[in-house]
């Protein structure tokens, strides 16, 4: 099985942590911006919502990051807090899904069949791959997230160490209109990159949170939202039989 594709997940962090290093020299179109954060040019903006989001306790976070290894998209739809407990799914476009859970020192995963075949090695004959299926698809497994198959994915479910590298300020980005995210009134901000551009919807009401991003980016487009910010994240760990992963393996 490939870990390379869960590795991906952490360009859902790199989504964010690369609008932060913007070009100097833009200047808002509107010099005194009325309404929401009237008087706050877009970088200021940017910067009030970086510090809200990594200062929340828990959110979730749901969009599509590239798979550097296919050149295909993994989409993740997960809830994570600072204390290093997950809950969510990734899935292959067209290639099946999988369930993450981790509560603990454990990582629990549950794979459907068309996730499993997507991941095997290009060297494994039908049979193998077909014996991997047999024994997992559907079934609950379970790793030390201390593990080398493990360390991955526990990395990404703290969310403290996601959003680290977005902490950092001066951020130039300018200011756009005001619209809603899922609901949530929010205003548009636009960043750029040497030649990537994001676009940043952040939240005008409540804590000035960072609600989604858009990239553009030849290297890592996409899509991501944030939400549910300082909810309980909900990783419980799976009832019934489990598969020891690390004990297979030993």
């Amino acid at each position: 099985m490939r870990r390379t594709v869960l590795a991906a997940l952490c360009l859902a962090a790199a989504a964010t942590a690369g609008l932060t290093g913007c070009l100097p020299g833009e200047t808002d179109a509107d010099s005194k911006p009325k309404g929401p954060f009237a008087g706050l040019s877009g970088g200021e903006i940017a910067d009030r919502a970086m510090k809200a989001t990594t200062g929340a306790t828990s959110l979730r976070m749901k969009g599509d990051v590239p798979d550097d290894e296919d050149g295909g998209t993994l989409g993740i739809d997960m809830a994570l807090d600072k204390k290093g407990e997950c809950a969510g799914t990734m899935n292959m476009k067209g290639e099946g899904k999988a369930d993450l859970i981790k509560t603990g020192d454990t990582v629990y995963m549950k794979y459907d069949e068309a996730f499993l075949r997507a991941q095997s090695e290009d060297g494994d004959s039908k049979e193998e791959t077909d014996a991997v299926v047999d024994m997992l698809a559907g079934k609950w497994t379970k790793m030390a997230a201390t593990g080398a198959d493990a360390k991955d994915i526990a990395g990404f479910c703290d969310l403290g160490t996601v959003l680290a590298d977005a902490e950092n300020g001066n951020s130039d980005a300018t200011r756009g209109k005001t619209t809603t995210v899922d609901g949530t009134p929010a205003i548009v901000l636009h960043e750029k990159d040497g030649k990537d551009r994001y676009t940043l919807y952040v939240a005008t009401e409540g804590k000035p949170y960072l609600l989604r991003v858009d990239s553009n980016s030849a290297k890592d487009p996409g899509t991501i939202t944030f939400s549910e910010f300082d909810k309980p994240v909900s990783a419980d760990k799976p009832s019934g039989q489990v598969l020891d992963l690390d004990k297979l393996g030993g």
